[in-house]
Formats: C-alpha cells, sequence, structure tokens
C-alpha cells in the first residue's frame, strides 16, 4: 500500500512531493527518487502513468536559487534516468516484446497505441523515437516497440539521447525560468493539471484519429 500510496502522492502533488524529499534526504540524495521515477515512466512498460512532464517542471522549479536543488545537476541526472530508461525498455522489447503484448497483462498497451506508434515511425523513422517524448504513454511505448521490431541499437541510441535531452532540457527549464513567477505559484496545481491535459491532447487525437480510420477501413472493405 505504501508504493501506491507513494506514487498518488506524487500523481496528486509533485511539488509537495519534492519538498519532502528535499528535506527528508537533503540536497544530494534527494535526486535519487527522481531518478527512479523518471527511469521508471521511460524505462518500464507497465508503468506509463507516472507524471514525466509535470515532474520534471516542478524540479525546476527547486532548481532556482534556495529552492534545493542545482539546475546543471538535476539537467544532467534526469537526462541520464531518461535515456537509461529508454534503452532498458529498448531491450526489454528486444527480448520479450511479442510475448508481454500477446500476453495481453499490459492493459494500456492497446492495439491502437501500437497501430500509432507504427504510424509515426512509418511517416518519421528513428525521429519517432524524439518526438515521442513529448507524448505521455507513447514515449514509455516507442523504444518498447523499437525493440520488439529489433530497430539498429546504434541509430536508436542516438536519437534516444537526442530526445531524452531534449524532453528534460525542455520541462526543465520551463519550470526553472517560469515557475517563480506568482501566478504560477499561486496556481501552480493548475498549471500542473494544465500540463498533463496540454501533453495527453496528441496522443488522444492521434488514438480517435486511428480508431475512427481503422473503423473507416473495416467499413470500406466491407462493402
Amino acid at each position: 500500500m505504501e508504493i501506491i500510496d507513494f506514487f498518488l502522492n506524487l500523481l496528486k502533488d509533485p511539488r509537495t512531493a519534492i519538498g519532502g524529499w528535499i528535506t527528508d534526504l537533503g540536497p544530494i540524495w534527494v535526486y535519487t527518487p527522481l531518478f527512479f521515477v523518471i527511469f521508471c515512466e521511460t524505462g518500464l512498460v507497465f508503468t506509463p502513468f507516472l507524471p514525466g512532464d509535470s515532474l520534471l517542471f516542478a524540479a525546476g522549479v527547486f532548481c532556482t536559487e534556495g529552492g534545493g536543488l542545482n539546475v546543471y545537476a538535476a539537467l544532467c541526472i534526469f537526462s541520464a534516468a531518461a535515456i537509461l530508461g529508454n534503452t532498458s525498455n529498448y531491450w526489454i522489447g528486444r527480448g520479450f516484446g511479442h510475448a508481454i503484448i500477446d500476453s495481453g497483462r499490459v492493459k494500456s498497451l492497446t492495439p491502437e497505441r501500437i497501430e500509432k506508434i507504427h504510424g509515426f515511425f512509418e511517416k518519421w523513422g528513428a525521429l519517432t523515437i524524439v518526438i515521442t517524448r513529448f507524448f505521455p504513454f507513447l514515449r514509455t511505448f516507442t523504444p518498447f516497440i523499437a525493440g520488439t521490431s529489433h530497430m539498429n541499437f546504434a541509430k536508436f541510441t542516438l536519437f534516444n539521447a537526442i530526445g531524452g535531452i531534449l524532453w528534460v532540457s525542455t520541462f526543465t527549464l520551463l519550470g526553472y525560468f517560469f515557475g517563480g513567477i506568482p501566478f504560477v505559484q499561486d496556481h501552480f496545481e493548475w498549471i500542473i493539471i494544465a500540463i498533463v491535459v496540454i501533453s495527453f491532447i496528441p496522443t488522444v487525437g492521434g488514438l480517435i484519429k486511428a480508431k475512427f480510420g481503422s473503423k473507416q477501413a473495416t467499413t470500406t472493405e466491407s462493402e
């Protein structure tokens, strides 16, 4: 139950969670749970629900002077977590991908999401690794599908590094530069909700489009 409460509190209010870690763990060890969450969100196919964008934004707020985190250390550690997470997910997909998909145990790994990711790869190639970093859920499943498809590991690693650094830098620096604004501080919970909602809009839109496209194709074939 403690681990469930941990994730629920983190999803609900990442700023309070990070503030508590800074107080309890100190300025050095506080990076450990942050690394863990970012790694798991990108590195384990069954934890796509973890807060990536909002956690990075909230951490960026604490990178301002006196906040308890160092912006340079945060960027390096978070980028490493994101890159290593994707690498882990790639090898999970490469070794066990088909078995995991066939088992149906990862309920969030739906046929629509798999189809969406394959569509990205067909259109954008390896650049998909970078693009889907900014799509919740898809950023967790893309390296897994890349591994399942036996994508060249050297090419994957290059785009994985680019995507990881861009994603971490974007949201951490947004929090760093704008998190101290009084309006943001006073409405932080709503800002976090807005980040989550905006992040999900492209994913949801793409899934709806793929679903209706699939139905339309089925109808056309039946005619």
